[in-house]
């Protein structure tokens, strides 16, 4: 049976939920919850690649964008105590994805004020290690970070990488602003 063929038969997708994650432990008992990078950049950039040859790279990254958001309200609201303080929804947080081995964040600027924030991510699932083309290709985790501190804080964050790995930086850096009630 072709790949077309087989795709064609499902009849609907079910709208993502964190229970559709399965049981990691029991379905892969013996080769557990881990796998190479490699493989995780393998399904990202392809699928990128995909996405970009149907719609085109804006339309691509727009979705890839949405698809980080709507995985970082997830992974937060799923993961996180979120009625804890500012700090330590921060340490909290930083200690799930060393663990999870997703990057090394870290805080730069926060202005309690305006609720801006500055964060780095060191050793990035998604860039470190790529080749240098001079762009910043995290936009997967744009909308990851703003889906955390969205369901955080219950404001909408424009986030925006300003240095990435593959544009020569060795960490990936993102800013986020809250976004004003006109703009949501």
């Amino acid at each position: 049976m072709e790949l077309k063929n087989i795709f064609s038969k499902v009849e609907k997708h079910e709208n993502f939920s964190w229970s559709r994650l399965g049981g990691i432990k029991d379905g892969r008992g013996d080769l557990g919850e881990e796998m190479p990078v490699l493989v995780y950049r393998l399904m990202q950039y392809t699928m990128l690649d995909e996405l970009s040859k149907a719609y085109g790279l804006e339309k691509a990254n727009e979705h890839f964008r949405n698809a980080g958001f709507l995985a970082g309200m997830e992974f937060a609201k799923n993961t996180q105590d979120l009625k804890v303080d500012f700090d330590t929804f921060l340490a909290n947080l930083q200690k799930a994805l060393e663990e999870l081995r997703i990057g090394i964040l870290r805080m730069e600027t926060f202005d309690a004020g305006t609720g801006n924030i500055v964060l780095t991510v060191e050793q990035d699932l998604d860039c470190s290690g790529l080749p240098i083309t001079n762009e910043n290709v995290c936009i997967y985790d744009e909308g990851f970070i703003a889906g955390i501190l969205e369901a955080y804080t219950g404001k909408r964050y424009d986030v925006c990488e300003i240095d990435c790995w593959a544009s020569g930086d060795r960490v990936c850096r993102f800013n986020g602003t809250v976004m004003e009630e006109e703009q949501m």
